[in-house]
Parts: structure tokens; C-alpha cells; sequence
């Protein structure tokens, strides 16, 4: 595919998309305020309000509020009536903004890159001498919320896996790598309290923050392990095993999932969800979020890979990649699946041999 042209029709092109962009960026710097404050959430109940009236029904300060929906104004992301200067947030762009999207929540994708700014110049520094950016300076991403972390429910995604939600409701056992905080784990834990979960990250904080969430939960089926998933040294353990999004960040890819499928027993499933894209730059060119998971890609996903000299994958590996070392690990048989609310994602189910 031939390289894009640089826009030619104006002599000023380049530079007013340079403006645009800054324009952007402050504009993304402030809807993630927005969403960590509460405007957005504010502004979804009220019909056209004042500054006073939003600032008033948020309990913030009216100044900085005032501010803020101005810049919102000119971002287009907020109506503005200069006649009695209200300003207004439309139901069809606070789906895509407040807690209530849930997964679809736009707004709180906004805080991220923001949150990232305080390993900014770790990050310029591994460009000149490589390595890279270890977990623990990633102190601002745990004052960052997740939208899904509460909401979105593991059903959609599970169901991607023929008659698992019937086997969980039965009883099997379920692993999860790179559980983190342990949400979805919990979430699936009390949704089927007949099957028992194990969640294994490499962060002990992160282990233990799973383990209190559990015990306040009153789950009594999940645990919880400080582990590195590429040593894990299950055999034919579990029935299922899950990974959200935490392949691409792991240092051997490659020896982690050789280790699921080991870990699996026969016929048992992998589902892998990861970033829906191609591994080909060519074909993210049009990505609903491209720019986004690549910027993301390199402050967070590749810089913890590199900094324990891992491959540096990276979120933007793409499904062609993913599928060549999944079928490498030695699944039997690999389908993505794509489901119709979770634009930029993909689930992998990755199966094991069956004993004849």
C-alpha cells in the first residue's frame, strides 16, 4: 500500500491540523477531568443549567467550573445558549461519556493518558537508551477508574465460549492471568457460585487489593496468588482459563501461553480478550482508537515489557500475530469472535486437544 500523501489542497494544511491537535489535546486533558470530577454525570440530569447551577449541583467551585464548560463548549462536546448562558449535555453524547456507559464510557478512557504524564520523561529516556519503565512507577493509574471495573458484565464476553456460562453454573474450575485488582474474577465468582476461580498477577498490591474486594464481597470460591504467569507451572488444572487484555503486556508472551495450554485440561478453553485490530499499520490507519492504544502501547504496555527485557508486544500486536502464537503454543483450534458492544475488542477462544 502506497504511503498517504501530506494534505496539498492548502499551503496551510499541515499547520491547521497541527492546531486542531492541540486543540484536541487539551480538549481530551479536560474531559477526563470532566469525568473524574462528576460534570458529566451532573450534566446527564440537568436539563440546560447556568455555571452556578451545574457547579451548585456537583458541589464544586463555580470558577474552575465555568472554565472547564467553556472549553467543553468549543471541543463541541457541550450546547451552549448565549441568550441566557446555559449550557446543555445532549442523552446521545453522555452515553458515551458518564459512569452510566459502563464499557462504553469514552470519558474515562480521557484520564488515562493524562495519568501516564508522570512517567513521561522515564519514557523519552528509554527512547534514547531502550529498557524501560517499570510497574511501580506507575503511581497516578490507581488514582485513574475504570468504567468497567463495576459494570460491565462478564456474561457477554463468556458467552463467546460454546456452553461455559451451563458448565460454570455446574461447577469448573476457572484461572485468571493478570487479574489485577481482581474485578472481573469477583464479578465472575459471585455470578457462579458453584465453580471455583484462582486469579494470578505479578503485583502484590494488586493481589492484595483482589484479596480484600473478595473478602468484602463474601466470596468464598476465588483466590488469589502472587505469581509470574510466564513460570506458571499448572498442568491439566483448570476447564477454563481467561486473559483480559494483559497478554500484550506480559515480557514472554510466548512462554505464557505455551503455559495456559499446558495448564488446561483436555478440551478446556482459553478466551483472550485484547485490542481489536490488525497487525498490519496499513490496516489501523482508519482505527476507531488507533492513536489511542498505540499511545497507550508505548507509555505503559511495551516500556513494562521492555523494562524486564521482555518482547514488547505491546497492545497493538494485532490478531494476525495473535493467532500465529496461539496456534505456536499448540491450541488445537483458535476463533475470534467479535461482539456487537465492544467496538475496539476481539475474544480469542483458543481450544485444547480433546482425548480421544
Amino acid at each position: 500500500m502506497e504511503a498517504r500523501e501530506l494534505d496539498q489542497v492548502k499551503p496551510g494544511g499541515f499547520e491547521q491540523q497541527m492546531r486542531s491537535l492541540l486543540n484536541t489535546q487539551a480538549t481530551g486533558l479536560l474531559v477526563g477531568i470532566g469525568y473524574k470530577t462528576g460534570l458529566f454525570d451532573t450534566m446527564a440530569g440537568l436539563p440546560p443549567s447556568t455555571s452556578r447551577q451545574i457547579a451548585l449541583s456537583g458541589g464544586l467551585n463555580e470558577r474552575y467550573v465555568r472554565e472547564w464548560l467553556s472549553a467543553m463548549v468549543l471541543g463541541r462536546i457541550l450546547d451552549y445558549n448565549p441568550g441566557d448562558q446555559t449550557y446543555y449535555l445532549p442523552p446521545e453524547r453522555a452515553a458515551w461519556l458518564t459512569r452510566k456507559a459502563g464499557a462504553n464510557s469514552l470519558g474515562s478512557l480521557a484520564q488515562f493518558m493524562t495519568a501516564l504524564s508522570e512517567v513521561e520523561p522515564m519514557v523519552v529516556k528509554c527512547f534514547k537508551d531502550g529498557g524501560g519503565v517499570p510497574g511501580t512507577a506507575y503511581t497516578r493509574l490507581g488514582q485513574a477508574e475504570w468504567a468497567d471495573a463495576g459494570t460491565q458484565p462478564v456474561d457477554s464476553v463468556l458467552e463467546v465460549v460454546p456452553d461455559v456460562t451451563d458448565r460454570l453454573s455446574k461447577g469448573i474450575d476457572v484461572a485468571d492471568i493478570g487479574c489485577g485488582g481482581g474485578e472481573k474474577l469477583n464479578m465472575m465468582a459471585g455470578a457462579f457460585p458453584n465453580s471455583q476461580f484462582t486469579g494470578y498477577d505479578i503485583s502484590e498490591d494488586a493481589i492484595a487489593n483482589a484479596r480484600v474486594q473478595a473478602k468484602a464481597k463474601g466470596l468464598v470460591n476465588v483466590h488469589f496468588e502472587v505469581e509470574d504467569a510466564a513460570t506458571l507451572g499448572d498442568v491439566e488444572k483448570w476447564d477454563l482459563v481467561t486473559a483480559f487484555f494483559t497478554i500484550h503486556d506480559q515480557a514472554k508472551p510466548r512462554s505464557v501461553l505455551r503455559g495456559i495450554e499446558r495448564a488446561l485440561r483436555p478440551g478446556g478453553a482459553f478466551l483472550m480478550v485484547e485490542v481489536a485490530a490488525s497487525s498490519r499499520l496499513e490496516e489501523n490507519l482508519d482505527h476507531p482508537l488507533g492513536s489511542w492504544h498505540y499511545g497507550w502501547s508505548i507509555m505503559y504496555c511495551i516500556a513494562g515489557s521492555l523494562s524486564q527485557n521482555g518482547e514488547g508486544l505491546g497492545a497493538m500486536w494485532g490478531t494476525q500475530k495473535a493467532l500465529e502464537m496461539l496456534a505456536e503454543a499448540g491450541f488445537a483450534r483458535v476463533d475470534a469472535e467479535r461482539i456487537e458492544s465492544m467496538i475496539t475488542q476481539v475474544c480469542f477462544v483458543a481450544r485444547k486437544h480433546q482425548l480421544s
